[in-house]
């Protein structure tokens, strides 16, 4: 079955209507995956509903407490039109290395987590600095955490009528810093083999108070390692905190084999970028005291 129809709503309740009468649709909040998969057979809707045409769903916000980033607000906004990369570095570093300067003129932030794909880059950065999503259905609204949002291999949360309308993170607190890395098997425009983002709050002796790691391409899912974290709570990120840190990474880390590289591999180097990005967001902190 082809598309049949493409609707541009241009407000949340057009929205909800033209996905609440049991047509067999789907969200565009860029197209680069939806796209593509209509033209493979994986994706088969009736309905396409564009989402680029309603107001708060194109929105970034940044007041005292949170950002908040519309889930159809494109890549090239968040990263040349808003605050957020001066706030979250390490989003900003994921969210650059979706694909091409054209797909990021496209993509959102929103769209990559909703596809769900294992090896996302945005997403990954996005747990680490312990974004929610704020969904919207026929019965009101709920929140979730991003970890929780994504349940397996290219599966959310969402039911059928329900909509991503924004992903919210908490204003990082003074001496906090975050940050993505991620490794391919070509320097541009490929899938990541492993991903890890970081997030740290270090005080004024250099002490770690908090911390959030998660790691992609992994796993089914991008996860949240909150034994690595624990390994860093109370150090001064000493080679013992970070060894720690690294060793509970590969621990959760649930690779498969392809041909983009072998599970002992992935382990391997997943370890690498958790230690590598750890370094790179202590580094940002330093640089903001100095």
């Amino acid at each position: 079955m082809a598309v049949q129809e493409f609707v541009s709503p241009t407000s949340l309740s057009e929205a909800q209507q033209a996905v609440g009468d049991g047509t067999a649709s789907s969200w565009l909040a860029g197209g680069t995956d939806l796209l593509v998969g209509i033209r493979l057979g994986a994706r088969d809707p009736a309905r396409v509903i564009d989402l680029k045409q309603i107001p708060e769903l194109t929105a970034i916000q940044v007041d005292e407490t949170a950002v908040r980033i519309g889930a159809a607000a494109s890549a090239f906004d968040v990263l040349h039109n808003s605050d957020v990369p001066s706030q979250f570095p390490g989003l900003a570093e994921a969210l650059n290395l979706i694909g091409s300067t054209q797909i990021t003129g496209r993509c959102s932030a929103g769209g990559n987590l909703c596809n769900a794909s294992p090896a996302a880059d945005s997403i990954p950065a996005l747990i680490a600095n312990g974004a929610k999503c704020r969904i919207l259905g026929p019965d009101g609204e709920r929140t979730l955490a991003v970890e929780d949002f994504v349940v397996g291999p290219n599966q959310n949360a969402l039911a059928s009528s329900e909509l991503l309308i924004e992903l919210i993170l908490p204003r990082p607190t003074p001496g906090t810093s975050d940050a993505y890395l991620r490794l391919t098997p070509r320097t541009e425009m490929d899938i990541a083999v492993a991903g890890a983002g970081v997030s740290i709050t270090m005080d004024e002796s250099g002490e770690c108070t908090a911390a959030r790691i998660a790691i992609g391409a992994v796993a089914p899912t991008a996860l949240l390692v909150e034994a690595a974290a624990e390994a860093l709570m109370g150090s001064q990120l000493d080679q013992t905190a970070i060894d720690a840190a690294v060793a509970a990474v590969r621990a959760a880390a649930r690779p498969i084999c392809d041909k983009r590289g072998t599970a002992e591999y992935r382990i391997h180097v997943v370890g690498v970028l958790a230690s590598r990005a750890l370094a790179n967001a202590r580094a940002r902190i330093k640089k903001a005291h100095s």
